[in-house]
């Protein structure tokens, strides 16, 4: 009989329960025993409520006190040596040390769970010395049967995506790895099988990107001694995220199951299924409700998919479940009272997906009117959505209908224009600048409250605003910057500012998701063509800029950036939206230019965040990613000044995508990785403005002149000169005034040096 389930659930509870109850016991608030005694409630809630749905194989151990990953880590006592760590079961104090950092000890490196916007700690294997230090999948099986009579399905990230997702040891040492990890996985899972444990399922995402020889035979080994080991228990090979390659090897590897995304990798596993067919004693996991989307999926077309795939595995060996762990989407759409109708009724969060996933599967077993009636509801929910004129604005879809066919392009060449800004701005070498924001300091988050709740008037508001930018004009004029910033008081966030501003936005009360611990964000929802409405940086610009004489940037976030840190509708092509975005942002920049600002900051720190897993498919990606960069900054003159701004990414491989863009300026977040990055110039030119970050802004430390002073002369040593810029490494709204105002003194004085060095005109005074 076809069976339900899911990869995982949300972690943070429905009012981010599981965020305060961590927070609470960071700040001292809470005893661990209490810590303990909460978490477990919230994780129970968890399964009960899966359990009342009606899924049949729940997971289990996919709940976290952090991250999943860590978990896999500290399971197998790989834990860095400066955290003092002697064996044994890690403590709470070492686990988050690692997570969080120490005041005796850096935190370990935070990167991207593949393309989405989950963050998991990177493993640093090094020296370590792997032992099983506690059986964290046996312990999450057992609670749940013995609290909750649930027969759960125990979760475990797989061998090869662990090392592959680690650090601190060679390629040439992988098989060695695999060798010390093959006996604690093994001893894991017998011991799941002695409690009595039918299936397991074990994630092994890298299974959906290039393998070579190698790894396909190390993939082989793996599951072989799991086979030969544990020849009773059922394992589930889970795969996410996109289609999988090297699909024939992996159909013919000793495992029970195989767990596919129909969602993300549709056409390729279906392809491969429909060509090379599907072991007859496997059992298919279909995951074909989206695990990362928001949105009702249209039954219908989901049970036509179901039936092509039932012609091709026998319903016994069917498990319908979700493309990838819920994890990335919200709890629920329950208590989302202020959303409008027709767009709440095609939402679905995690709740809602759940139930999704118990109708197809009840569909399968037998034909039953209510569950007709179910499908048919959903599809006219979705149709309602579909027909409204905020999905059909006719204007805005000319318009795109038309730009997609252009080529976006400045009126002159970069060296023209780079000629003709240095005559009309008359800039020093190494100009000096900011990426934007500058502290939010506790009164200014409690005024923006203020003015949300109708406590301070639209006048208060605004003139409290001004305070603090000009404020900030006379810091910046005292400690001798070039180019100013109004400093985006008025923000909260830098994607959530302009959804507000735009057409076809929506934002949810309780849309939180899981971006790195305990850190949730609420990102807007594009449910319908965006337009651009009206002016929305103008008025603090223009002001900020009528308090100097020297140049202040507007500050825009760009439409890659909007797009991949938003949750998008999924009926018409990202690059229809990124092309919707630019066309509205353009509209800003004009008014911007119109307004008398000649410098404009376009930001896209998120562009390498879409990049798509498969490599023939990212070079479409960036194609159209840069020409949306370009639709929004081609239209203005050539003394105007395009800047952009990118958080440190492998620069090498997107070097021609990121000259593409044309911007006159680009600032790289870089200190962190600064020796990698000079490099990558090293092997590759640039020739347009570039600023690299002299120093680490997520740090409260204040770096000092030498420190910058030697970034600065790195740079010099494959930049040139008269291309190259001076600024902080990203925007300063988390940091203090006292630390900011010091590290940009220092970094103006490491600017002064450089200039004398080189000859060049002083600063301005």
């Amino acid at each position: 009989m076809t069976k339900s389930s899911v990869l995982g659930y949300p972690r943070i509870g429905a009012d981010r329960e599981w965020k305060k109850a961590l927070e609470a016991f960071w700040s001292g608030k809470l005893e661990e025993n209490e810590l303990h005694a909460r978490l477990q409630e919230i994780r129970l809630d968890h399964l009960r409520k899966q359990q009342a749905k009606g899924i049949d194989l729940i997971p289990v151990n996919d709940f976290s006190y952090y991250d999943h990953i860590l978990d896999t880590a500290v399971m197998f006592g790989i834990v860095p040596k400066r955290f003092a760590y002697t064996g044994g079961a890690v403590p709470l104090s070492v686990y988050y040390g690692i997570a969080r950092g120490t005041k005796d000890a850096a935190a370990s490196e935070m990167t991207k769970w593949f393309n989405t916007n989950y963050h998991y700690i990177v493993p640093e294997l090094n020296d370590a010395s792997p032992e099983l230090t506690e059986n964290k999948p046996l312990i999450a099986y057992l609670e749940a049967k013995e609290k909750l009579g649930i027969e759960g399905k125990p979760v475990i990230v797989g061998p090869l995506t662990f090392l592959k997702l680690s650090k601190g040891y060679d390629a040439s040492e992988t098989d060695a790895w695999i060798d010390q990890l093959l006996p604690l996985y093994t001893q894991v899972l017998q011991e799941l099988a002695d409690a009595g444990v039918q299936w397991v399922q074990i994630d092994e995402p890298v299974l959906v990107t290039k393998l070579n020889d190698a790894d396909l035979q190390r993939l082989n080994k793996i599951y072989t001694a799991f086979a030969s080991a544990v020849p009773g228990l059922n394992i589930l090979l889970q795969t996410y995220f996109e289609s999988v390659e090297n699909y024939n090897e992996i159909i013919s590897l000793p495992v029970q199951g195989i767990g596919l995304d129909f969602v993300h990798g549709l056409e390729g596993n279906l392809q491969s299924i429909q060509t090379s067919g599907f072991p007859a004693d496997k059992v298919l996991g279909a995951g074909i409700i989206d695990g990362r989307g928001i949105w009702k999926a249209s039954l219908q077309d989901k049970l036509t998919l179901l039936g092509t795939l039932t012609s091709l595995v026998t319903t016994e060996r069917l498990v319908v479940q979700s493309s990838c762990s819920l994890l990335h989407v919200p709890v629920t759409t329950a208590r989302e009272a202020k959303l409008a109708a027709e767009l709440k009724d095609a939402l679905a969060f995690a709740d809602e997906k759940l139930d999704e996933i118990v109708i197809l599967t009840k569909a399968i077993r037998s034909t039953d009117a209510d569950i007709t009636a179910k499908i048919k509801d959903a599809e006219q929910k979705l149709q309602a959505l579909q027909s409204s004129g905020d999905r059909n604005r006719k204007a805005v879809q000319e318009a795109i209908a038309s730009i997609r066919v252009q080529e976006p392009n400045r009126s002159r060449a970069f060296a023209e224009r780079h000629v003709a800004q240095q005559q009309k701005w008359q800039l020093p070498l190494f100009p000096t600048t900011t990426i934007g924001s500058f502290p939010q300091s506790t009164e200014v988050r409690k005024a923006r409250q203020q003015w949300r709740k109708n406590e301070l008037s639209n006048e208060q508001y605004s003139s409290f605003i001004r305070d603090q930018i000009d404020s900030w004009i006379n810091i910046q004029e005292e400690i001798g910057i070039d180019v100013l910033v109004h400093g985006e008081f008025e923000r909260t966030d830098m994607v959530e500012f302009f959804g507000e501003k735009l057409a076809g936005f929506a934002f949810t009360q309780y849309g939180w998701v899981q971006s790195y611990g305990s850190r949730c964000v609420k990102p807007p929802v594009i449910f319908g063509d965006v337009e651009f409405v009206g002016e929305m940086t103008v008025e603090e610009t223009k002001y900020a800029q009528s308090k100097t004489d020297r140049p202040v940037k507007g500050m825009l976030t760009g439409p890659i950036t909007i797009m991949n840190w938003s949750f998008v509708r999924d009926d018409i092509e990202r690059e229809t939206i990124a092309y919707q975005l630019a066309y509205a942002l353009r509209q800003e920049v004009e008014a911007l230019e119109k307004a008398g600002i000649g410098m404009i900051q376009v930001d896209e720190p998120a562009v390498r965040e879409g990049l798509p897993l498969k490599e023939n498919k990212q070079a479409n990606y960036l194609d159209w990613a840069v020409k949306a960069f370009r639709i929004t900054t081609c239209t203005v003159q050539e003394t105007t000044q395009i800047h952009t701004h990118m958080c440190y990414c492998e620069f090498h491989d997107m070097i021609d995508s990121i000259e593409a863009m044309d911007a006159d300026v680009i600032s790289i977040e870089t200190s962190r990785s600064h020796g990698e990055l000079i490099h990558s110039f090293e092997e590759n030119t640039y020739e347009l403005g570039i600023g690299l970050g002299v120093y680490d802004i997520h740090s409260p430390r204040v770096p000092s002149v030498e420190e910058m002073s030697n970034m600065i002369d790195r740079a010099l040593r494959v930049l040139d000169p008269k291309l190259f810029w001076i600024n902080p490494d990203c925007g300063l709204k988390t940091r203090g005034q006292e630390e900011t105002v010091a590290s940009l003194k220092n970094m103006v004085d490491a600017t002064r040096i450089a200039r004398a060095k080189y000859n060049a005109t002083p600063v301005l005074s």
